[in-house]
């Protein structure tokens, strides 16, 4: 783990095998060892406001706001939040889509001296609750949308929330989009005044606008903890990843030096990743702001939109998940876009194929390079090279002041030598603090100082990384972590189940999907529809079964455990011969 200092340092040490192997070819320009100074993440938007406050900052379905307005936002809704309470310690909640809200309450509540939790609008009732609980959350803030609104209700009248603050989506839109939403979409709004939980409601705009003075708060980097990120981990149970300012602020100055091409104050960033997932939060939205970006933010994905608004707003830059890149190649009117401004684009979150690398640059004349990380990182550990080789199925070289050591599967604290397989292991100054309130867990998830990852990776001469295989039960949906384990338990919970097993299925949108294979007990009926309904209460969409199969037997280990092995042979078969 991440040691108090006045800045961290890529080490010297050579590793057991000898150097470091990804030395023999770094690229050109980056220096591996560099020295990282640990800061609060707010001087990112304080650095880049101070520097550049007419640059447009946020660019939200053609209204924008310049560094210098959300600088002034983020002030008076920190001195509103200090206000209510929040400071050192406090836990508040975004269940918010991708907006200038999420960017000016994220840095409002670091900037009050509190911390953020980052919570999944597609969660379940269920889900939320534990989320709240677990990390002490006792204030959210959400949109008037009723599809967030409903939600963050429900938490209010149960009694698993204590208060939430509700921000005016109409707000947020030019003058002319906002009066005909009101009238033509004003259905898709909560109505605030009649609800059950009126007396814990407080308004985005009453917050700022009661706002005292902003009281500055001393942030110890190293120490305080910016983000809990909530993470299944290695096991699929939820938990949540400490990650403190410096792991956050440092995460982002690793990954500047990575693309030297893209120009402080001059680039676009399309924010089409959702910035409560931990790769968004880092390479669109702190990562943008440190730049000086201009940040082109979509709700939503819609791969429609997206076109138009790449043809249309001229983003230089993309991050996204193999299913993006996928999607934008096979729109059957993809030559009507002019797609050519974007310059460089971040896949991560699940394998980037090398032919939709390949075919991707060729159409829009964008590099696209493969990125490797974890939540558990701040996320991003490795990445290929801009310039330099291509190799095929690589997750690149680590980062600056980021060691990756490979370890023996059946002693973790053996290093392999180069060429051999071995689960990943990272140290550096982006990796976590730990877990929030689970010692044990944070302690199984480090060997010596360094955070195991689960996955399985051999490493060439050149310090370039390849998965093979995973120790981890996990399948990646659309860049997402979906854990089988999760699933089955939701299953288990229907009477008329006997026996379950998830497995991850290859999916041509997605990359890979849940399927499940059930044995239900003698006489109990079931369809698959059934199931499905009994599920959307207890799991997000993502981790829904794209397929459920009813078997009168599941295979079984001699120690009769079940056995997962089988049914992946006779799925991988299948796929074959289909």
């Amino acid at each position: 783990m991440a040691s108090a200092g006045s800045q961290f340092q890529g080490s010297k040490e050579p590793a057991a095998g000898g150097a470091f192997p990804w030395l023999n070819r770094y690229p050109a320009g980056v220096n591996w060892g560099q020295a990282f100074k640990p800061a609060a993440v707010q001087e990112l938007l304080d650095g880049t406001a101070k520097a550049y406050p007419r640059r447009t900052c946020t660019n939200f379905l053609g209204k924008t706001l310049t560094y210098g307005a959300i600088a002034a936002l983020v002030d008076k809704t920190a001195a509103g939040l200090q206000k209510l309470g929040v400071g050192k310690g406090s836990k508040v909640g975004l269940f918010l889509p991708n907006s200038p809200t999420f960017i000016i309450y994220y840095y409002a509540i670091l900037k009050a001296g509190g911390t953020v939790v980052n919570f999944n609008p597609l969660y379940t009732l269920e889900e939320l609750t534990f989320q709240i609980q677990d990390s002490n959350t006792d204030l959210m803030v959400t949109l008037d949308l009723k599809i967030l609104f409903d939600k963050v209700e429900a938490l209010l009248v149960k009694g698993s929330l204590a208060r939430a603050i509700v921000a005016s989506f109409p707000a947020l839109l030019p003058g002319s989009k906002s009066v005909l939403f009101k009238l033509f979409k004003g259905r898709d709004l909560a109505r605030l005044r009649g609800s059950p939980a009126a007396s814990r409601i407080l308004l985005d705009a009453d917050v700022v606008a009661k706002a005292g003075i902003l009281e500055k708060v001393a942030i110890d980097p190293v120490n305080d903890i910016a983000v809990l990120q909530y993470t299944g981990g290695t096991t699929g149970t939820p938990k949540g990843a400490m990650l403190t300012h410096a792991n956050v602020s440092i995460n982002v100055m690793q990954v500047i030096p990575w693309a030297p091409e893209l120009l402080e104050a001059q680039e676009r960033v399309l924010g089409v990743l959702p910035f409560f997932h931990v790769f968004a939060m880092t390479v669109v939205m702190n990562f943008g702001i440190a730049r000086g970006c201009e940040i082109i933010i979509m709700p939503r994905f819609v791969l429609d939109d997206a076109l138009k608004l790449i043809d249309k707003a001229k983003p230089t830059v993309m991050p996204g998940v193999p299913t993006l890149f996928n999607a934008i190649m096979n729109h059957p009117k993809l030559k009507s876009f002019d797609l050519s401004s974007l310059k460089f684009c971040l896949s991560g979150g699940a394998p980037l194929p090398i032919e939709v690398k390949q075919r991707f640059e060729q159409l829009t004349g964008c590099k696209l390079v493969e990125g490797y990380g974890l939540s558990e990182a701040s996320p991003i550990v490795t990445a290929n090279p801009l310039e330099g080789p291509v190799k095929e199925g690589s997750i690149g070289q680590p980062i600056p002041g980021t060691i990756v050591s490979l370890r023996a599967l059946d002693d973790p604290s053996r290093e392999v030598p180069v060429g051999e397989k071995g689960e990943i292991c990272v140290k550096g100054p982006q990796v976590m603090k730990g877990y929030w309130n689970r010692p044990q867990d944070t302690a199984d998830q480090f060997v010596g100082d360094y955070l195991r990852t689960g996955d399985v990776g051999v490493m060439d001469d050149e310090g370039f990384l390849f998965i093979v295989d995973r120790i981890k039960d996990l399948i990646i949906c659309s860049g997402y972590n979906v854990y089988p384990r999760r699933i089955e338990e939701a299953i288990y919970e229907h009477p008329a189940v006997e026996e379950v097993t998830v497995i991850g299925i290859k999916d041509q949108y997605r990359g890979e999907a849940p399927k499940a294979f059930i044995k239900l007990k003698a006489s109990a009926q079931m369809t698959q529809d059934e199931m499905l309904k009994h599920l959307e209460s207890k799991i997000s969409r993502i981790e829904l079964p794209a397929e459920i199969e009813f078997r009168d037997a599941l295979p079984k280990t001699m120690i009769g455990k079940l056995s997962k092995k089988e049914l992946k042979a006779e799925e991988a078969q299948r796929q074959k011969s289909g």
